[in-house]
């Protein structure tokens, strides 16, 4: 089984205000690139202990700016290319549809009961015009089929989820109410799951 050394994207603006951003495309803010640079230098330190070479892993991204800006400044750091990776559509983040750009407390105010109702089942729970975490693990799960090498992605909340579900490190509820922090690169190795900062 490959390995996959999973960045979340750093912060955006959107983050800092606690609003849901699936498809939204903004960039990066001053500390989430910090945050990109700080993963280059936690990859290079973990390279160093695992005795490998950073030009010998695949790089994959997120089509989403967000990604993207993570993957090349961690790249960058890493004395890589910043530019030498690939895309992938299906690492893109879970799409909230008309919740984008909103916070909870907003989406509540619309509705009251949604959020109840998205709680009861979170796996399957999909917001008008958006997807379920079951349609994103679909992608995800075909993503890492076709995987043939060990990769370090710059992807989403969402994907890590949808991992710690595919290799049973949580039930796919739990998965869904995992906190995934900014800054960390999460390793997924024989089915296990090691977050390091």
């Amino acid at each position: 089984m490959p390995i996959i050394y999973y960045l979340r994207h750093g912060e955006t603006h959107l983050n800092a205000e606690r609003r849901l951003q699936g498809r939204i495309d903004p960039a990066l803010n001053a500390r989430g690139r910090e945050q990109a640079a700080r993963c280059g230098k936690v990859l290079r330190d973990l390279f160093v202990r695992e005795q490998r070479q950073s030009e010998d892993l695949a790089y994959v991204s997120s089509p989403l700016t967000r990604a993207r800006e993570t993957m090349e400044l961690m790249r960058a750091t890493l004395g890589l290319d910043p530019h030498a990776y690939a895309i992938d559509d299906r690492l893109i983040e879970i799409a909230y549809g008309e919740w984008e750009g909103l916070t909870l407390p907003e989406i509540q105010a619309r509705d009251p009961d949604v959020l109840t109702r998205r709680d009861r089942d979170k796996w399957d729970f999909a917001p008008p015009g958006g997807e379920c975490y079951r349609d994103l693990a679909k992608r995800i799960d075909d993503w890492y089929a076709s995987v043939t090498c060990d990769t370090v992605v710059a992807g989403h909340g969402g994907g890590v989820r949808a991992l710690m579900a595919y290799f049973h490190i949580m039930t796919d509820v739990d998965a869904t109410r995992a906190d995934i922090a900014q800054g960390v690169i999460y390793v997924f190795s024989g089915g296990t799951m090691a977050r390091c900062a």
